[in-house]
């Protein structure tokens, strides 16, 4: 399947309605031991954290979605209605392959998941006046191209709405993805590896738009880039500064931060059966694919965040509990769930403002997936009140670690089939 066909599929599926089961029922575990497993199910994976006893048909479905997967680290946080009332981190370690334990604050690589993070600073800004969503992505960010080359003048008709939306004229399936051929850049550059986002952009601009902005929507991890861009720009501070400062901090979220293209402590240790040549250095070393083969400094705001579950939840509060985090109005996130000047796909769903849409039962089911070599992440907002984020150490490879997309429908489908919701709420654990 070509990956555009990947992408319409993943915007034309509706969440949680792929299957039509419901997951069996599960005994009850104790809550809050530092480490236990359910027998007779995924023995082998330990799970630490908090799952109130209504909920234990999740914590039965992620060690047995890892075990039959051979994923070693994974981590699952609900919330519903702004209180957490799952915390769950799993592990599988054996004496072959040792896995540090994974808790519920280990970091994962969230890759896409970074991008509604990067709408919502771009959506406050707009908010506070300080730039205009119509306003074109050259008001705010001089984009030459290499030397010999010249700018499609259509960059003018690229808005920051556009750039939110995907549909700016970026098309990876014709072009490729510029954030994923550094060594390509590099050398068309003259340049030394690691190239920077100044280099990505000076090539990316020497060439053409794959389509008018505005009248398609693919994909664009570069339209992403941009905006981070821009909002360094408009704040003069860096973009994880004011991410943080503007939007974390509020929220008591101290973890999350641009994560580093190499190994490091707090981190889970990200798998892959692929190698590849760093893009780090000139060396040539050939390295394990997800250390080494992207810069995640250049991916910062399409997809360079490190958080743990909990703390994905935890910012989904300026969505689920908009009055108390005060973040973003209702004006702002309206706009972040508006419908593009292309209309809704198909199946009648539609990207918004770094969220896929979808209107459910009078409201709207919002969420998001994120990829990369060692990381396979989701993020879905019921339109019940429910919000919950998966993360793994692994995606979907020639291995049978059959990750991307099969966990959307079961923890749908364990969504519905909850009766009573427990009151409790872990956010004090944690935050």
């Amino acid at each position: 399947m070509k990956r555009r066909d990947l992408l319409k599929a993943a915007l034309v599926a509706p969440v949680g309605l792929m299957v039509a089961g419901r997951p069996a029922a599960a005994a009850t575990v104790s809550a809050g031991m530092p480490a236990d497993t359910v027998a007779g199910v995924a023995a082998d994976v330990v799970a630490r954290g908090q799952v109130p006893s209504a909920l234990v048909p999740f914590d039965r479905l992620m060690k047995d979605y890892m075990a039959k997967r051979g994923i070693t680290a994974g981590q699952l946080a609900i919330a519903r209605k702004g209180k957490l009332v799952f915390a769950r981190a799993y592990t599988v370690s054996t004496p072959e392959k040792p896995v540090p334990a994974v808790t519920p604050t280990s970091l994962f690589r969230i890759a896409s998941l970074s991008k509604h993070v990067t709408a919502t600073a771009v959506l406050r800004l707009a908010q506070e006046g300080r730039l205009n969503l119509g306003d074109p992505v050259t008001k705010w960010l001089s984009l030459v191209p290499m030397p010999g080359k010249t700018a499609d003048p259509r960059l003018s008709r690229v808005t920051l709405w556009r750039l939110l939306q995907h549909t700016g004229g970026w098309d990876r399936d014709i072009s490729g993805d510029p954030c994923a051929d550094e060594h390509a850049i590099a050398t068309a550059l003259g340049r030394p590896l690691p190239i920077s986002h100044t280099d990505l952009f000076e090539y990316v601009t020497g060439r053409r738009l794959d389509w008018d902005p505005g009248t398609r929507m693919a994909y664009s991890n570069y339209g992403y880039m941009l905006l981070g861009r821009v909002i360094e720009k408009v704040t003069g501070q860096s973009y994880e500064s004011y991410v943080t400062n503007t939007l974390l901090t509020p929220l008591g979220i101290s973890r999350m931060r641009i994560g580093p293209s190499l190994q490091t402590a707090g981190e889970v240790p990200y798998e892959s059966r692929y190698t590849t040549r760093t893009v780090l250095d000139n060396s040539g070393q050939t390295m394990s694919f997800p250390y080494g083969g992207f810069n995640m400094a250049n991916r910062d705001a399409s997809g360079g965040w490190v958080a743990a579950a909990v703390d994905l939840v935890r910012f989904e509060r300026i969505f689920d509990l908009p009055t108390t985090a005060n973040l973003l109005n209702s004006t702002s996130i309206g706009r972040a769930f508006a419908k593009p000047e292309i209309g809704v796909s198909d199946g009648g769903s539609w990207y918004g403002a770094g969220w896929y849409v979808r209107e459910k039962n009078g409201g709207l089911n919002t969420w998001h997936n994120g990829s990369m070599a060692g990381t396979y992440t989701y993020l879905v907002r019921r339109y019940d009140g429910v919000t919950y984020a998966a993360l793994f150490n692994r995606r979907k490879e020639d291995d049978g670690a059959l990750t991307d997309g099969e966990i959307d429908p079961l923890l749908y489908n364990a969504a519905d089939a909850v009766t009573t919701w427990p009151s409790v709420d872990y956010g004090s654990l944690y935050f």
